[in-house]
């Protein structure tokens, strides 16, 4: 029996629907850039490429660019670095984070501030150390940043994932480190 084009039409749409829906919620999702807290790495309206499959298989990893919902807005999402996994000791002095007590190398950061970590309502303790199931990200562009300095630490269930290709704009597209 031959479907009537209408019905092929429509199941057609749903299953297409449908298999978008799955890609979007479980294995990649696109994600544009608000704000100049990445620049130069990410800019004001670049569009990405983040991996939600990723957290199934790794652990999200010092250095890496990663989307996931602001801690205090869960109706927002956030993209910053991740600067110090979970047991990592972090004191930032004069600008400089340290991790562990070493400083880290970060090449990708070219607009500095000055800050210094000094004891507040978020971190009583400085340096402070990153609890279990937590991670703390800064942007890469500090002075323009509202990153974990501001609010603390990411839950790792509120990592969408990395951040792995730049689509958008044409002129940029490539993988961003």
């Amino acid at each position: 029996m031959v479907k009537p084009w209408w019905r092929e039409t429509i199941e057609t749409i749903v299953w297409a629907f449908a298999l978008a829906m799955v890609i979007r919620t479980f294995i990649v999702q696109a994600f544009w850039i608000p704000s100049g807290s990445m620049i130069p790495t990410l800019e004001v309206g670049d569009r990405v490429l983040v991996a939600k499959f990723w957290n199934w298989f790794f652990e999200p990893s010092r250095g890496t660019i990663y989307v996931f919902r602001y801690p205090e807005d869960r109706s927002r999402d956030f993209v910053k670095r991740i600067v110090a996994v979970p047991g990592d000791t972090v004191d930032i002095q004069e600008g400089v984070v340290y991790v562990n007590g070493s400083p880290i190398d970060e090449p990708y950061v070219k607009n500095r501030d000055h800050y210094t970590l000094r004891p507040s309502r978020i971190f009583p303790e400085s340096p402070f150390t990153v609890p279990p199931d937590s991670y703390f990200a800064m942007g890469d562009n500090r002075p323009n940043s509202q990153d974990g300095r501001f609010w603390g630490f990411v839950p790792a269930s509120d990592i969408h994932g990395p951040v792995f290709f730049r689509y958008w704009p044409l002129s940029r597209i490539g993988f961003p480190r």
